[in-house]
């Protein structure tokens, strides 16, 4: 009977906190969560930081300069993960990162602030990959929805406290404690972290040289160049805009997988949708607090209010794709996602349009952000886990790279055409419509992430 019993008994599914993993994964969302608070917090802070330091000028660069120097670092990220294991990008990362906070934390001016941003990107960058490719080395491929379930599920508490809490340190104490307090929680990831990733095993050739590596590298210095003259254009050089637009698209060209900039089936139209999606969501989250406190006469607490909706609902459509397994219901549920997301920051659009009583714009505003959330939370873990399921173990690192890439370009690219925007008449509603074309333009091509193999 106990034999029988034991054949009859299905075995049990293994445990993501299991033995030998739990460390990890408890400082991976640590790390998250931090990573998480900082970007809503400083996105929820900026305006009154700006103000505070005369610097509106630089609002746009101080969220496209960190991504445009996330660039060479998730290159390098990505190189050295394939080549010598995962430790040393997630030990430079997590270094670059802590000087960004403390150097952006005691900023006297919007330039030093923006530099000690840029060093934010730069290690950032390097650490997202890490995340990427060490974390899917040490849970199981099986696994690996619940892990970016997890990981969106990070964003949980930062996205109700974080907006709120960066406001009461702004109004109560002083906007530097933003980006000072974070840092009390990297030794601690660190610390949880590092010892399994040195742990995993050694990639298998780690002294062979990649072809063109050291070309790849130049192409993500010019990437992050172009990215930057984007932004230094400022709206008023016009041939500066166009020679970064240029560079910028021609490194994207060398350095993503072919194929990227048509979302061609497979590998490719996973990458595009994210940056797509990336750049659509990031873009109307930077600029509706600025769109709210200062077009709309909001708080900035009941601007970081309005943020932490999205960040709640995104957690909800992560843990709702989770339970997704079929092929066919994740084609579903990513397709849903993006028109989500597009239907959303329209309505937002729409609100700004709209000379609607207050009551009726918050309850619009509100509700339309969740949505824009809730599609983010089901499109960014199915594209993620969809990278990783059709990478070979070796080209992970740089396929995990080129995901977080097309998020920088298109992201800093997105960034920069909405600080033109915001400039104009109605130019937060432009921003918006922005950003819903982007998110709609992924929906569009979703059917072609699960293309290949059909």
């Amino acid at each position: 009977m106990t034999a029988a019993t034991t054949a009859d008994t299905p075995p049990r599914s293994p445990a993501l906190f299991g033995s030998g993993r739990a460390a990890a994964c408890v400082g991976a969302v640590a790390l998250i969560t931090m990573l998480a608070f900082e970007a809503l917090a400083v996105a929820a802070a900026m305006p009154a930081v700006a103000a505070a330091l005369d610097g509106m000028p630089y609002y746009a660069l101080a969220f496209g300069g960190p991504l445009a120097a996330s660039i060479p670092g998730m290159m390098l990220a990505g190189r050295w993960c394939d080549r010598h294991g995962v430790v040393r990008a997630a030990a430079w990362g997590l270094g670059l990162f802590a000087a960004g906070l403390l150097a952006a934390g005691l900023a006297q001016s919007m330039p030093v602030l923006v530099a000690g941003r840029v060093l934010q990107g730069l290690g950032g960058g390097m650490l997202g990959v890490t995340l990427y490719v060490g974390m899917g080395q040490v849970v199981p491929a099986a696994l690996h929805p619940r892990l970016f379930s997890l990981f969106a599920t990070a964003w949980v508490v930062p996205g109700l406290l974080g907006p709120s809490l960066a406001a009461w340190l702004v109004v109560y104490t002083n906007w530097r404690w933003v980006f000072l307090v974070a840092l009390a929680v990297l030794p601690v990831a660190a610390a949880l972290l590092m010892p399994a990733f040195a742990k995993l095993p050694k990639p298998q050739a780690p002294s062979s040289r990649q072809p063109g590596a050291g070309a790849r590298l130049v192409w993500a210095l010019a990437g992050a160049a172009g990215a930057l003259l984007l932004h230094g254009a400022a709206g008023k050089r016009w041939p500066l805009l166009l020679a970064g637009f240029v560079v910028a698209c021609a490194a994207a060209w060398r350095l993503l997988p072919a194929g990227s900039l048509r979302a061609a089936p497979g590998l490719p139209s996973v990458i595009a949708l994210r940056g797509l999606v990336a750049a659509a969501f990031a873009t109307a989250e930077v600029f509706m607090p600025l769109a709210l406190t200062r077009d709309h006469g909001w708080s900035l607490m009941q601007a970081g209010w309005a943020l932490s909706t999205g960040a709640l609902f995104w957690s909800v459509g992560s843990g709702l794709q989770a339970r997704l397994s079929e092929a066919a219901a994740r084609e579903r549920a990513l397709r849903a996602g993006l028109a989500l997301v597009s239907t959303g920051i329209a309505c937002v659009a729409l609100a700004f349009t709209w000379p609607l009583p207050g009551v009726l714009f918050a309850v619009l505003t509100i509700a339309s952000w969740a949505l824009s959330g809730l599609g983010v939370g089901l499109a960014f873990p199915i594209l993620s886990v969809q990278l990783l399921k059709i990478s070979a173990p070796a080209e992970q690192g740089r396929n995990s790279s080129a995901l977080q890439l097309a998020d920088a370009l298109t992201t800093t690219a997105a960034l920069a055409a909405a600080g033109l925007l915001v400039q104009q008449a109605q130019g937060s509603t432009w921003v918006m419509v922005l950003a819903a074309l982007l998110a709609g333009t992924g929906a569009l091509c979703a059917r072609r992430v699960f293309a290949v193999g059909r």
